[in-house]
């Protein structure tokens, strides 16, 4: 009984709430049920009477209808106003304090990077990924290492010709061992063995013949493009003390290798330890021998340099090369200047 009295509550709150729709609905039930009784039931005046009832209740129906109708948009013009008046027209408030939002996201990511000194990559896809982003749009580059093998390959070649396309200065520094210091030479080999006597990326074992040529070859390398790009500002510097390190730092980026081709280490421009990096290399790069580049006119070389070039080249900048050396010797120099093997390919 309590249930049966409760929902005859909300009936009735109900039919008070829509009593428009209620009544047109009745009469619409009541309409069609006097649309399906056969018309001999009426007799003959009841038709007349059933089509006038069916008439006039249908446009009672329509009338409802359209009152209902007025009714629901009178009821939605004050939310329709509050919508716009409210929350369409804090809309631009609510887009700016996303884009604060954003913007502070993007700096907090940046702080967070700054304050992360070095970060560690440990495979080479990440290495080769960072030499990536160091490169790009880069207008400096600075190196300290042993021989230069990977610059050669692909650091000198990729800044040259990235600098050439957007016509734009590029300046490079370049500090490896003397290669006329044949006591250096072999502590760079015996080291490099020392660690692993197969053959490296480039399939060739580490002596001191080649630890020699490879850093003839980096000198070569430098003078045959700077001949060949007006807008490179490269320097040579020969050490005489070999490092277990090899930097390379562009104008966003320092990276630090070691012989372990799956380890290194990273850190970001504007941070405390690229800053002191960058000052190291150019202290070291200072008191280093200095090979003449700004000779590189006195001696072209080809696209492909002949024996005698390379020859004239070394005796002129005051590193001559072995006499011990050949023919064979001086071409293995320069296709390790102009077509060096990536050793970490």
């Amino acid at each position: 009984m309590a249930r049966f009295t409760a929902a005859s509550k909300r009936l009735a709150s109900w039919a008070a709430q829509n009593a428009d729709g209620a009544i047109a609905l009745g009469l619409a039930i009541v309409v069609g049920v006097l649309g399906v009784i056969p018309d001999d039931v009426f007799g003959k005046n009841g038709v007349d009477i059933q089509r006038q009832l069916v008439s006039s209740s249908t446009l009672v129906i329509l009338a409802l209808v359209a009152t209902a109708l007025l009714r629901d948009r009178v009821r939605q013009a004050p939310v329709e106003e509050t919508i716009t008046s409210g929350a369409l027209a804090d809309l631009p408030v609510r887009l700016a304090r996303l884009e604060q939002i954003e913007t502070l996201v993007t700096g907090t990511r940046r702080a967070l990077d700054s304050l992360q000194l070095v970060r560690v990559l440990g495979s080479r896809q990440e290495i080769a990924q960072a030499h990536a982003d160091a490169r790009k749009d880069t207008t400096r580059w600075s190196f300290k290492g042993g021989t230069g093998t990977y610059l050669r390959a692909v650091t000198l070649p990729e800044c040259v010709a990235a600098a050439r396309r957007d016509k734009r200065h590029l300046t490079v520094r370049i500090e490896v061992i003397d290669p006329s210091d044949v006591e250096v030479c072999e502590t760079y080999a015996h080291y490099r063995r020392s660690l692993s006597d197969a053959p490296d990326g480039t399939g060739e074992t580490w002596t001191t013949d080649r630890a020699r040529k490879e850093s003839y070859a980096t000198i070569l390398a430098a003078f045959w493009h700077r001949q060949r790009y007006g807008l490179l500002d490269i320097g040579v510097g020969l050490s005489s003390t070999m490092t277990t390190f090899r930097w390379d730092l562009s104008s966003t980026r320092l990276i630090m290798t070691v012989e372990d081709p799956n380890r290194a280490m990273t850190a970001l421009a504007d941070t405390f330890y690229y800053e002191n990096c960058d000052t190291e290399l150019r202290l070291s790069f200072e008191q280093a021998r200095r090979v003449p580049l700004e000779t590189y006119k006195r001696v072209p070389l080809s696209d492909e340099p002949t024996v005698e070039e390379v020859q004239e080249l070394f005796e002129r900048i005051g590193v001559p090369l072995p006499k011990s050396y050949d023919l064979r010797d001086i071409v293995d120099i320069a296709r390790k200047a102009l077509r060096a093997r990536d050793p970490y390919a």
